[in-house]
Formats: C-alpha cells, sequence, structure tokens
C-alpha cells in the first residue's frame, strides 16, 4: 500500500515537474527578449491635446549605455508640435524632418534612457507607433521599428501607443504657421514703385559733388585768367620803364 501510494505520488510529481521546468525555461529564453522600448500617455484619448508621453527605452548592453535616441514620429504629430519634458540630464531635443533625435552624454552601462515629451494634439487614431533607434556610446545601434500587425510576433516591436475613443465635440486644432518657402529663409524679393531712402541720399550726394565740382572749376578759370592778366601788366610796365630809362 504505501509502495503504491508512493508510486503514485511520483507519477503525479513527474508532470508537475516537468511543467515548471518548461516555465522556467520560457522565463531564461524570454530573459535577452525582455529588453524594449514603450510608451505611455498621459491621457491617451484620439484628439487629446497637451498630452505628455513618456518613453522608455531598456538598456541591453554589458559594454556601453545609451547615448542617442531617434525617433519617427507618427502620421499627424508633426516635429514642431513636439516639446521637450524630463530626460537625463545635458540631453537635449532636436526636431527632424520625419520626428526628432534626443540624447546627450551616455548613460551609465545598464541604465535605462527614460524621457517625456509634450504634444500638443494627439491625431484621430486607433494607435500610434514611435519606431526608435537607441544608440549606444559604443556606436551599436539597436532598432525598434517594427510594428505588429493582426496580432503577430514581432522580434524588434517599436514602441505602440493605444488610443481611446475621442472626447465628445473633441476637434482637431489648427496646426502651427508652416515657414516660409524660401529655402534661405529670407522673404521673396518685391519690386519697389520708388527708388530707396538710400538711393535718393546717394543720387543727392552725387549730385551735389558734382555741382561742388563744376563751381571750383569756374573759381579756378576766374584766377588763372586774373594771374594771367596781372603778369601780362607787370610784364609791359618792366619794358616801358627800362624803354625810359
Amino acid at each position: 500500500m504505501n509502495r503504491s501510494h508512493h508510486h503514485i505520488r511520483l507519477r503525479l510529481s513527474r508532470p508537475a515537474f516537468t511543467a515548471a521546468c518548461a516555465v522556467v525555461a520560457l522565463g531564461l529564453a524570454a530573459g535577452p527578449a525582455a529588453a524594449h522600448a514603450g510608451v505611455t500617455a498621459s491621457d491617451p484619448r484620439a484628439l487629446a491635446e497637451n498630452v505628455t508621453l513618456s518613453f522608455t527605452s531598456e538598456a541591453e548592453s554589458d559594454t556601453a549605455g545609451i547615448a542617442e535616441l531617434r525617433v519617427v514620429l507618427p502620421k499627424g504629430i508633426a516635429p514642431d508640435a513636439v516639446a521637450l519634458g524630463d530626460a537625463p540630464k545635458d540631453w537635449k531635443l532636436t526636431a527632424t524632418p520625419d520626428g526628432y533625435v534626443i540624447g546627450g552624454p551616455a548613460l551609465a552601462t545598464g541604465t535605462d534612457a527614460e524621457y517625456s515629451i509634450t504634444v500638443r494634439q494627439l491625431p484621430d487614431a486607433k494607435s500610434l507607433a514611435f519606431k526608435t533607434l537607441e544608440t549606444y556610446g559604443d556606436g551599436k545601434i539597436s532598432r525598434w521599428i517594427e510594428v505588429p500587425t493582426d496580432g503577430e510576433k514581432v522580434d524588434n516591436p517599436a514602441p505602440v501607443l493605444e488610443l481611446k475613443a475621442a472626447a465628445p465635440g473633441a476637434r482637431p486644432i489648427a496646426a502651427s504657421p508652416s515657414p516660409s518657402p524660401s529655402p534661405s529663409g529670407a522673404p521673396a524679393p518685391e519690386q519697389s514703385p520708388a527708388p530707396s531712402a538710400a538711393a535718393a541720399s546717394t543720387n543727392a550726394q552725387a549730385t551735389s559733388a558734382e555741382e561742388t565740382g563744376s563751381g571750383t572749376g569756374a573759381t579756378v578759370g576766374v584766377i588763372a585768367a586774373v594771374l594771367v592778366l596781372v603778369a601780362a601788366g607787370t610784364f609791359w610796365w618792366v619794358r616801358r620803364s627800362r624803354s625810359g630809362a
């Protein structure tokens, strides 16, 4: 009886032991892949305004810390509609044509990169994907850019924010004014109907100089004529005096 009971206990314990081993194996297998980039929102609703998005990029390098994150913004969020909130010390945010780059001194090895941004308004969508490239101090790059579809699993998923329905009455706000289309940023040239003040002043100075030059020339001519007459008179007087002597 005791042997039979002991045998039953062994038979019952083996499946449990096998299941436990499977759980442990899954946990170990998931360990290296657990590192990821994620995002949360202070108000995860479509068309919500002034929303704070908090990002976490988990460190996965054993040799260097995260130094830079490049994020591609989803459709409906313009780079100029984003402002930096909290970030690691001395990290700065710079807008790019399709998103932004945030970075600075490399974090300590094994330290997750955590920061937040404020978005003027979330788009009217069901979910938002923020494709992210993590660059480490030693040049290594981790690409969290895959967007799962139809429930499939991907190896390097991008941070995805699931959105709830918009609040009643919510409407898209007007976009910020676009910059000048001129590549140099300078205003387009316009035709002026009249000479500028500077040009008029320059012309006036030129005219005055011409008049002054003309007057000076006339004065010099008169003086020269007088000198010639004086010289001639002196010459005549001297010759007359010598003749009379």
